[in-house]
């Protein structure tokens, strides 16, 4: 067992590592190494397309992963305080939301989106003079909405572990539910609410798939990697994947460091 699971772990992890070998050669090719270099890295980061990109990318993540935590974090409250059959259907609601595959989030939200655009854009064409379209709105609200539910799984796993003498003893004492929820519940929640948000950034960071379908005329940085590549793949190419890899595994990293504090804190 130990042998296949470190043969899993090669097979998933052993193209990543030759990326970030050849994302240090200093030659052009994307396949060989010739020599040592960081000269890639200084390229990528002094093209201002890939610069743009990656400033849509950060814009639309933190607004997505904003948006996500507000809405997922309520949501998550209120499911807690569900009960029966209906909680049961919307934790099936919750879970299928992660299972759905991207592409058919992408083609859904882009369905749903061009049908509300043909029927608001007429009238608000008439009153205001300007009408919806595809481009960063879309892209948040796709976003957002994907990754609603990892916010909501976490901020709801954290909510069924607190201990309920607590917000007991601050109903007895005279606190009511909202000082209750401000001065109790909310600071516990904290680490998987950041936890959450730090998540969702990644998700929508990372993601090409939903961002293909909804993007308009806005180019995040995967879709700039994706229209790259299909002229040649190129260690600048290469380099942009390893600092991406690498700030997706920091924040990674960091929100499984929250959750651990977190569950500290409750023992």
């Amino acid at each position: 067992m130990r042998l296949y699971a470190t043969a899993v772990y090669v097979f998933l992890y052993l193209p990543i590592g030759i990326i970030a070998l050849f994302s240090l050669s200093a030659g052009r090719s994307a396949t060989s190494f010739d020599g040592f270099s960081t000269a890639w890295y200084g390229r990528a980061l002094s093209n201002p397309f890939v610069m743009e990109a990656l400033w849509t990318s950060v814009r639309v993540a933190f607004f997505s992963a904003l948006l996500a935590t507000v809405v997922g974090t309520m949501a998550a409250l209120a499911l807690t305080g569900m009960k029966g059959r209906m909680r049961r259907v919307f934790d099936l609601l919750v879970q299928i939301a992660v299972m759905i595959p991207g592409i058919v989030i992408g083609i859904a939200t882009l369905i749903a989106l061009v049908t509300v655009f043909d029927i608001v854009n007429p009238w608000l064409e008439t009153v205001t003079g300007w009408t919806l379209s595809l481009g960063t709105g879309s892209l948040i609200g796709a976003h957002g909405l994907f990754t609603m539910s990892l916010v909501v799984l976490l901020v709801r796993g954290r909510m069924e572990t607190l201990d309920a003498a607590l917000i007991e003893a601050s109903n007895d004492l005279g606190a009511g539910p909202l000082a209750t929820f401000w001065q109790v519940t909310f600071p516990q929640l904290v680490p998987a609410i950041l936890a959450g948000f730090l998540l969702a950034f990644t998700f929508s960071f990372d993601d090409f798939i939903i961002a293909f379908f909804v993007a308009g005329a806005e180019t995040t940085l995967p879709i700039y990697v994706f229209s790259s590549i299909r002229r040649g793949v190129t260690p600048e190419i290469n380099a942009i994947g390893t600092m991406v890899m690498l700030a997706s595994l920091t924040i990674l990293i960091v929100a499984q460091l929250l959750l651990r504090r977190g569950g500290r804190t409750q023992k």
